[in-house]
């Protein structure tokens, strides 16, 4: 493991991204757009399976936010990712960082496994089934969130 992230970290990739203060500044900008934009659409849909807005319909929430929360996952896998390969061998060690990777993992094999018993606009799934997967969901993504802030404030 250590081999793989030191040549992580050799990447011309990563190299450019520590000698660039626009390059590193831009892909930060995307890793928070992402993150922005997945907690922004988790959070209302989260709170509509809990039993908030109930004259909007469920289904009409889904149909939007899901997607952008997917866009968003992406732009925040794909720009951290990058981030990541600055400064492989530190953040890997960083248990901020390491509980951050389980509380998306968890999040995301949640959301599918959810979409996947129950369809993607999860018709048939009971008020209970939803309200248990959305206090998951909102303590993994706003966890992942709070322990990637808490990443920048360890040594």
């Amino acid at each position: 493991m250590e081999t793989f992230l030191a040549d992580l970290k050799a990447t011309p990739l990563a190299q450019y991204l520590r000698t660039s203060r626009w390059g590193y500044a831009a892909v930060s900008a995307a890793h928070i757009l992402g993150i922005a934009l997945l907690v922004g659409a988790v959070l209302p849909l989260n709170l509509r399976l809990l039993g908030a807005w109930r004259i909007v319909p469920q289904s009409d929430l889904v149909r939007v936010l899901v997607p952008a929360a997917v866009a968003g996952l992406a732009i925040a896998a794909i720009a951290g990712a990058m981030l990541f390969s600055v400064r492989a061998q530190e953040y890997a060690t960083i248990g901020f960082f390491q509980a951050k990777l389980v509380l998306i993992t968890l999040g995301v094999v949640s959301a599918l496994a959810l979409h996947r018993g129950y369809g993607f606009l999860l018709e048939g799934a009971s008020r209970a089934r939803l309200a248990g997967h959305a206090l998951v969901s909102i303590a993994c993504w706003v966890g992942a969130l709070v322990c990637g802030r808490l990443i920048a404030f360890v040594d």
